[in-house]
């Protein structure tokens, strides 16, 4: 338990780390951007703000997650950090919005633009921070096993491309194809969206108690290679935060003692946890009988 609190601590200073780098680079882009007039930077530097949002969301998700259980909260705060990767989603989609809808809107009007070159810089510079943070994140993310800073750490990998892709296109606007400076606009405009509907869609997943059918048939493989389990008769598993939980219903030898069927449970518990890193198991025993044949819905509702 004190393990997984240090760890979200650790989460907690990566995030900070990229949250630092956003602000500098959010403010140098806008400034810049508005003094050379240029679309696709400003539109880069709003992708930043959205990033740092996102990373403001995150740590507060990552503290509130700290919070030991208590009368309302039993299974502890765990979930406080996927609700605020959804809540950061939604910020996301309307930002990308937004910057679709100014390139759009610019283009319609014929309002063309040729970003000075020394606004090349700043995305080249850009790009080199962000990789070297993804790197370090990404790193740290696997060995502390931190679901939500490998989620930053591959969004600020997503940024470090959009600078690559900001800075080949000032190039272009300056060899007099300025209207691609707001195509491009519009494609980092769709980036933003794109990364926000999959945060959305995989929170959503999260805070429904959705669960990996994949996981579940690996967990199930595993137990049943248990010599004592004779079969999984029921498997279900849920998220919250980066913690597992599974609820799991296993099969044994009806002659078994309480004492050798508790101590199954302890090699499930052990083997779910060990290679599969589930932080909680629940396991439930009964009896194997080689003619039972579980109810049907419709026998069950005549009972």
């Amino acid at each position: 338990m004190q393990e997984r609190y240090q760890n979200l601590r650790i989460a907690e200073k990566g995030v900070i780390l990229s949250m630092l780098a956003y602000i500098f680079l959010a403010a140098l882009k806008v400034i810049v951007g508005q003094l050379a007039d240029s679309a696709t930077l400003i539109a880069d530097g709003a992708n930043n703000i959205t990033d740092i949002l996102s990373s403001l969301a995150i740590i507060y998700g990552l503290r509130l997650a700290r919070r030991p259980p208590d009368e309302h909260h039993q299974y502890g705060h765990w979930k406080a950090e996927t609700i605020a990767t959804f809540a950061t989603s939604l910020v996301m989609l309307a930002t990308g919005g937004s910057v679709i809808y100014s390139s759009i809107k610019q283009m319609l009007t014929g309002q063309e633009s040729t970003p000075g070159i020394y606004s090349l810089f700043v995305g080249i510079i850009s790009a080199i921070i962000m990789l070297l943070i993804y790197f370090h994140n990404a790193r740290l993310a696997k060995k502390i096993k931190s679901a939500s800073l490998l989620a930053i750490a591959k969004d600020t990998r997503n940024d470090a491309w959009t600078s690559i892709g900001t800075s080949l296109t000032i190039i272009a606007a300056n060899f007099k194809l300025p209207q691609i400076d707001n195509l491009v606009a519009m494609l980092i405009g769709g980036l933003i969206l794109k990364t926000a509907y999959h945060i959305l869609s995989d929170s959503a997943f999260a805070l429904s108690d959705g669960f990996d059918d994949d996981l579940l048939d690996q967990y199930i493989a595993a137990v049943e290679k248990i010599p004592q389990v004779e079969k999984v008769h029921n498997i279900q598993g849920r998220t919250y935060g980066a913690n597992i939980y599974v609820d799991i219903i296993i099969w044994v030898d009806p002659q078994m003692t309480v004492r050798e069927s508790h101590h199954v449970t302890e090699k499930v518990e052990s083997l779910l946890r060990r290679k599969f890193t589930v932080y909680d198991t629940d396991v439930h025993v009964e009896p194997w009988d080689v003619d039972y044949e579980p109810l049907q819905p419709n026998e069950l509702n005549s009972h």
